[in-house]
């Protein structure tokens, strides 16, 4: 991730459990929908309009970092180290 210009107002932590869920609302005439629930919390990521460039770039970062989260959490299931250098 690039490095934040503004500092942090406040944090959100939104934690797993059996209630957390993702799911991809594609629409065709529409600004597609991402959705993070949290149980009887949700948080909702689309565009403000039209797709522009910006919102492609965007959602190419947010993949970059799931994929990366991912295999955090993989490792540390397995009990494995993640680190530079180590293979996924």
């Amino acid at each position: 991730m690039t490095r934040r210009r503004t500092p942090r107002n406040s944090v959100i932590r939104l934690t797993t459990g059996n209630a957390a869920r993702t799911l991809n609302h594609p629409r065709a005439r529409h600004e597609p929908v991402l959705a993070l629930d949290f149980g009887a919390t949700s948080v909702l990521v689309t565009t403000s309009g039209p797709v522009t460039k910006d919102d492609l770039n965007f959602a190419r970062q947010l993949a970059r970092e799931a994929h990366r989260f991912a295999r955090s959490v993989e490792r540390s299931f397995y009990g494995l180290p993640d680190g530079q250098g180590v293979a996924a």
